[in-house]
This record gives C-alpha cells, sequence and structure tokens, in this order.
C-alpha cells in the first residue's frame, strides 16, 4: 500500500520562493550526468524526494512538446503536467513551479484546469510559469502563427488569469447558443500564482504590471545588472509599492574541489561550492531573489552534487524551517 497522502491545502508557495532582500535556491528538472539523454523518471522522482528532503526551494519542470534534429536538447521531457503530478505526491515542501508551459501552444482553459490540479493536489505549492517558446518551427507543427505569438500571449494570459485567481472566472472563447454559464472545479482557496518565464515579446511594464515576477537566463553580471536596473525600472512604473520578484536560471557544473575558481560557461559557471556562495551572495545583492540550477551533463554523481549544495550551500541562504 502507497504510504503518500495528498497534503492539506495550505498558503501559496509564491510567498516563500520570492521574498524581498532574500534568496533562495531551486533545481530544473531532469538532473542528468554526462552524456546522459535517456531518462530514468523514477529515478528522477528519487532525486526530487531528495532534494525536497534537503531543502531546495523549487522544482522546476520544463515544457518541450516536440524534438527535432536541430534542437539543442536532445533530452525527452515527459508532458509537464504528468511530471507535475507526480512530485506533487512525491514532495511536502518544495515550491513546484512550470519552467515554462508554452501559452501560446496550449489552449489557455486546459492550462487553467491543469494548474488547478496541481495547486489542489500539491497543497497550494504551484507557481505557474508561462512562456511563448523559443522554437518558431513549432508553431507551424501546431497550426499558430508565430508572428502573432505576442497578442496570442497576452490574450491567454489573460483567460489563465481570470480561471485560476479567486473567485475564478471563465472566459470562454464564444459564448454557447443556449447561454450555458461555465466554471471550474475544484474551488481553490488561493490563486495560483502567475510567473513571467522570459519576456515572450512583451514589454517589462506588462510583465511587472500582470506576473509576481520576471525568471530569466543567467547572464554576465554587468549585462544581468542592467537587466535588473530596468527591471526595477518597470515595476516601480507599473506596480509602485508591490514587490515584484526577479529570478534566474544557472547552469551549474560543481567542481570536487571546493575551492575551484568559477569558470564561465554557456549560461552558468564552473566552479566549486566556497566561490559559488560568493557569487551567489552578490547575486542576492544586487537583487536577485531566486536562483534555478541546471545541473546538466555533470561529471559527478547527481545525489553528490545535491548533498553538496545542501551541506555548504543552502545554509548560507535558506533559514531552518
Amino acid at each position: 500500500m502507497s504510504n503518500f497522502s495528498t497534503p492539506r491545502p495550505q498558503a501559496s508557495a509564491a510567498p516563500a520562493l520570492f521574498r524581498e532582500h532574500e534568496l533562495s535556491i531551486g533545481l530544473v528538472l531532469p538532473l542528468l550526468g554526462a552524456g546522459q539523454t535517456v531518462v530514468d523518471y523514477a529515478a528522477q522522482l528519487d532525486l526530487a524526494q531528495r532534494a525536497d528532503a534537503a531543502g531546495f526551494r523549487a522544482l522546476w519542470v520544463r515544457d518541450v512538446p516536440l524534438n527535432s534534429a536541430g534542437y539543442p536538447d536532445p533530452v525527452g521531457h515527459l508532458d509537464p503536467w504528468v511530471l507535475l503530478g507526480g512530485l506533487a505526491v512525491r514532495t511536502r515542501h518544495a515550491a513546484l513551479v512550470s519552467g515554462a508551459v508554452v501559452l501560446t501552444l496550449r489552449h489557455p482553459l486546459h492550462i487553467a484546469k491543469a494548474a488547478i490540479s496541481t495547486h489542489e493536489l500539491s497543497g497550494g505549492r504551484f507557481v505557474l510559469g508561462m512562456g511563448s517558446g523559443d522554437r518558431p518551427p513549432e508553431y507551424a507543427a501546431f497550426g499558430q502563427d508565430g508572428n502573432a505569438r505576442r497578442d496570442l500571449f497576452r490574450n491567454h494570459w489573460e483567460v489563465v488569469s481570470a480561471a485560476v485567481g479567486v473567485p475564478s472566472r471563465v472566459i470562454a472563447d464564444r459564448q454557447p447558443d443556449d447561454g450555458t454559464e461555465f466554471y471550474m472545479l475544484p474551488r481553490q482557496r488561493t490563486a495560483v500564482p502567475l510567473l513571467a518565464v522570459g519576456s515572450a515579446g512583451q514589454s517589462v511594464d506588462w510583465i511587472a504590471r500582470h506576473a509576481i515576477g520576471w525568471m530569466t537566463y543567467h547572464r554576465d553580471p554587468a549585462t544581468q545588472h542592467d537587466r535588473h536596473s530596468m527591471w526595477r525600472a518597470a515595476c516601480d512604473r507599473a506596480a509602485p509599492g508591490s514587490f515584484r520578484a526577479f529570478g534566474v536560471a544557472v547552469r551549474l557544473e560543481l567542481s570536487e574541489r571546493a575551492s575551484e575558481p568559477p569558470t564561465a560557461l554557456n549560461l552558468g559557471y564552473r566552479t566549486g561550492a566556497q566561490p559559488l556562495v560568493a557569487i551567489l551572495e552578490e547575486m542576492r545583492a544586487a537583487g536577485v531573489h531566486h536562483v534555478a540550477f541546471n545541473i546538466t551533463d555533470s561529471q559527478r554523481p547527481v545525489p553528490d552534487v545535491l548533498d553538496e549544495l545542501a551541506a555548504t550551500v543552502l545554509p548560507a541562504f535558506h533559514a531552518p524551517a
């Protein structure tokens, strides 16, 4: 008999994940060793449970609907909602974040239903990160016009936001002839938080008005400083007096030598744990509220990497529960 039980509903995970003047640390799934492209997802759920128990604040799940020979990521990703369901019953504390559901290639009411379901099953730990995808050929495969993605993103966001809010409201594509009024069940106690992942062709002012925060890729410190300054200015204009988070996804190759100085990688670093703490402290001082580590092609066993991060890095940023 399974020993898993559905968590009790609780407050939204967003305030615990994104706090002003603080930095939290999460992980992007799947967590892979060197040269690994065929993913054992049963093992990934075990790693997720290990990370959850170790104190990582978030587990991020990607949405990759199709693969092609020209796509740089050869990994076979599960449908995000299937994986999120598995994570919801195998973890207890970490926020579960979609990073990011491709809002423009899915019907927004389906996204809303899946988001409400994940929020309920996880006990309120779900954050709905949405983006517009970064592969134009996918638009053709799904019969969409890639040139219209900016407007489509905004329109779909409005529908999702209404449906996952409290109170929930269904915006139908067209009203049924018989006047039927729709609503969504189950009725959630808290709204599902909406996070913008990437810009999706939108202005930072639009993102600041409509999302709890903005998640972007790692860039060199000077470029990231400029982007953060742009974000803070947009928040002051579009949402004065309201907290809006800023997060960064960082590729990480953790050295066995704790003191190894950082070497720049594409979208991240190879570094020892000691300099990594210093890097994260600088990011926190610069206004970053969350870092999601992408551990791919790890030369070390992934469990060893998680254990070292939990022992030497997390305590510098996560207060004891």
